[in-house]
């Protein structure tokens, strides 16, 4: 009878402390929306970041509950927008095509070396040093932009600038946030014409650090004044929609070729 005791005692515990957590797991259940998972099922599932959200699964539950919208994912393009939006009911937002731009044409031929950089081979250490390159707004080639992206979408060709592989950028702006600075934006596909330069240096100054620099001579500005401004002794585009295909010539006219048409690989 003594050993009886325990036995039962523990036994009705066990049953007790069992019906609580059946009771428990019943009504403190977090039910997830089963079209979570379909739509990351949706999402490229690089977690990449490059949306604001820790992952694919935290971008796909905020597309769920309305927080992110259905073509907020820009490694996927309009593809998966369209998928997020079919598993939502809901109407397929435009997604417009971007990619990746550099802003420099500082070569190894153009851009005057002023030193040999010996440090930590990045391009954040580089800058912190001041860089090797004459000119203080060029591209430092140490290939951080490279390294961040995750798509291999990028590589380092040899004239120390980094090239960017139309095919396989997906726009996530990551090497836009690697690159010390600011060379690289994020530009829509039909948006060929590009500032090439980002010194603010006098034109004279310009010149001697690089010889494709922008030089403020205001050719393309006096082309296209709607749209085209000289701001801190740069060439700015305002409005490209103001830029009629006709100014073309004259706008690459500009002497150190400094501004003008994004051509193809096979095009002279």
């Amino acid at each position: 009878m003594n050993t009886l005791v325990p036995i039962l005692t523990m036994g009705a515990l066990g049953f007790f402390f069992a019906f609580g957590l059946v009771f428990a797991h019943r009504r403190l259940a977090v039910h997830l929306d089963p079209r979570i998972e379909k739509v990351a099922g949706a999402l490229p599932q690089s977690n990449c970041g490059a949306c604001g959200y820790a992952g694919c699964q935290a971008m796909a539950e905020a597309m769920v509950s309305g927080k992110a919208a259905p073509n907020s994912c820009p490694a996927g393009g309009a593809d998966t927008a369209a998928k997020v939006a079919d598993v939502l009911g809901v109407r397929p937002a435009e997604v417009i095509k971007k990619l990746a731009r550099l802003h420099c044409r500082g070569t190894k031929e153009a851009a005057v070396r002023r030193s040999q950089y010996l440090g930590l081979q990045t391009c954040y250490a580089a800058h912190l040093m001041g860089g090797d390159k004459l000119c203080t707004y060029g591209c430092l080639g140490l290939g951080d932009c490279v390294r961040a992206c995750p798509f291999e979408a990028m590589f380092m060709d040899d004239d120390g600038l980094p090239v960017v592989i139309e095919e396989k950028c997906t726009a996530c702006g990551k090497c836009v946030e690697a690159c010390p600075r600011n060379l690289l934006e994020l530009h829509p596909t039909s948006q060929n014409i590009i500032v090439f330069c980002r010194s603010k240096d006098r034109g004279p100054v310009a010149r001697k650090a690089c010889k494709n620099a922008c030089i403020a001579c205001g050719i393309c500005s006096r082309a296209v004044p709607e749209a085209i401004i000289i701001e801190n002794n740069l060439a700015m585009i305002t409005d490209y929609k103001k830029i009629p295909p006709e100014k073309l010539l004259e706008i690459e006219k500009c002497p150190t070729g400094a501004i003008g048409r994004l051509k193809k690989e096979n095009e002279g």
